[in-house]
């Protein structure tokens, strides 16, 4: 059995009477609720063997084993964003990621912004592939009042109701691609809430929320649209917020306007268990915790640095493992091609990569103009997903840089329209994946005002044509960028993104990261 933290124990508010309800009355009903969430095509396991779909239903089936043994029920809820981020579920369009949770037996997933990095007839297919419900509640079709997805689910235990209400951030709109997005509306989580719930509260005896909106501490959402703590604050009537989007792990629910917030951080790395106790309409929890899925740490061992479990190791589910391995292993030999090295790290992080320019923007930029024949760059942050290493570079080292698929386009401004362009981008915040990576281009500013513009050194004329390098998913207006794809000079060069950077490495490896360190494209009067 696995081993409780200290019992946090909080009995909740009590929402109406009986009346309409058909618990059984003095019947204690034992409930586990489970959750992950931004699983991002992480269905195998890591290089050091954490996490990994397979030892996740080594765990899952224990507690599952271990609550019906005692009487009680398990619901596993996803608080979405399983597509993107791993090659060998991006080529498959995350098929072994949806597959794989139906032998998990998931109850429910909220629909995540990156539900949408493809077109919307491979979401369709994704929901095909498996038995549980996608759950939005805020995304209509345009201009009517029809969901693109059912809003809630309501399951029954022995006469207990739990509902489960699904929410999508309104930030889709702006982060998502604008190309798969047309004639869809993403209406605000709170403003759809206040008329929902308390419909919903009528007829549930325990209302928990799946949302990919984002935990955020103290509601201080900054650039990003309000997520977990704006929802309960505004919005009385929901028990449990299951929730994703920030990636941030909780590690003992954040308790706001009486509703119990919850996050299970990224990629599987941790399932999260909550176990109530429901008697006589009330429901208290019991204990809560986030169980690391073959997490480990480094632990210096006679003068070594090791990899050591930070828990016990869980093993992986030999099922799982034997439906998974023909995917992973399915392209394997193209993406562990050497196409290149470098003597240095090329810095992807997002922590970094979107609050400041890198040698990484840098060398997407120059990639992307030398493949074109433009006279600058522009590279949304959001677009790169993670490091490139030092050493060996594999094809599928670049594909997790660039994991969306996004063709380069170019089009040809007047100065005059490159520098009004320029000062949306500009304004962009950082710590968003708006703020914007340059190359070829210096920006000089007075307070927030862009007064000067300088290609390849010299400023900019009025009336001189300019090529502007960027991919496909700006240029349709992605992250609030100006649409470039109507202007009359646009032209989709149909080159991926990843492919046009994979071209380069081969052609000029091996990369020196002093060829690309930061210029400080924009400077400040």
């Amino acid at each position: 059995m696995i081993k409780k933290w200290i019992l946090l124990i909080i009995t909740a508010f009590f929402f109406g009477s009986n009346f309409g309800h058909a618990y059984e009355k003095d019947k204690l009903y034992q409930i586990t609720i489970l959750h992950t969430n931004d699983h991002h095509g992480r269905f195998w396991k890591n290089r050091y063997a954490e996490y990994g779909m397979a030892a996740r239903k080594t765990l899952v089936d224990r507690i599952r084993k271990e609550v019906r043994s005692q009487g009680g029920y398990v619901l596993l809820i996803s608080g979405g964003d399983i597509n993107t981020g791993v090659p060998e579920s991006d080529l498959q369009n995350a098929e072994p990621d949806f597959k794989g949770m139906v032998l998990l037996k998931y109850d429910a997933m909220a629909v995540g912004n990156h539900e949408f990095d493809n077109p919307l007839e491979v979401l369709r297919q994704q929901e095909k592939w498996v038995d549980f419900p996608f759950l939005s509640a805020n995304i209509f079709y345009e201009d009517t009042n029809k969901r693109l997805f059912r809003s809630h689910v309501t399951y029954s235990y022995d006469g207990l109701k739990i509902t489960i209400v699904g929410f999508t951030t309104e930030d889709t709109r702006i982060i998502g691609n604008p190309e798969f997005l047309n004639g869809l509306e993403f209406r605000k989580p709170v403003d759809v809430a206040k008329t929902l719930i308390p419909k919903l509260r009528k007829k549930s005896d325990i209302l928990i929320a799946a949302t990919h909106i984002g935990h955020y501490q103290n509601g201080n959402h900054g650039s990003n649209a309000p997520g977990d703590v704006a929802l309960a604050r505004s919005v009385k009537g929901i028990d449990i917020i299951v929730g994703g989007h920030s990636q941030n792990p909780i590690f003992q629910p954040d308790i706001q306007n009486g509703t119990m917030i919850v996050q299970a951080y990224e990629w599987g790395k941790y399932v999260g268990r909550m176990d109530l106790e429901f008697l006589n309409g009330k429901w208290t929890m019991k204990n809560y915790r986030l169980i690391p899925i073959n997490l480990k740490k480094k632990v210096k061992v006679e003068g070594k640095t090791v990899r050591q479990f930070i828990e016990n190791e869980i093993p992986e589910d030999e099922k799982m493992l034997a439906f998974l391995r023909p995917f992973q292993e399915k392209g394997q030999d193209e993406l562990k091609k050497v196409i290149g090295q470098t003597n240095g790290i090329f810095v992807g992080d997002r922590k970094i990569v979107r609050n400041q320019e890198t040698n990484l923007g840098n060398l997407l930029g120059v990639a992307q103009m030398v493949k074109t024949q433009a006279d600058l760059s522009i590279m949304n942050s959001g677009g790169i997903r993670a490091d490139l290493p030092e050493g060996d570079i594999t094809y599928k080292d670049v594909l997790i840089v660039q994991p969306f698929g996004n063709m380069i386009c170019t089009v040809d401004l007047t100065g005059k329209e490159l520098k009004d362009y320029l000062q949306v981008v500009v304004s962009k915040k950082t710590g968003s994946g708006a703020f914007a990576q340059f190359a070829g281009v210096e920006l000089i500013l007075q307070g927030d005002k862009l007064v000067e513009v300088k290609v390849a050194g010299n400023p900019i004329e009025e009336n001189k044509k300019y090529k502007l390098a960027l991919n496909s998913y700006l240029a349709a207006g992605g992250d609030g960028y100006p649409k470039m794809k109507d202007h009359p000079t646009f032209v989709n060069t149909r080159y991926v993104d990843a492919d046009i950077l994979r071209e380069y490495i081969v052609k000029n490896s091996p990369l020196q990261i002093e060829n690309y360190a930061p210029t400080h494209d924009v400077k400040r009067q």
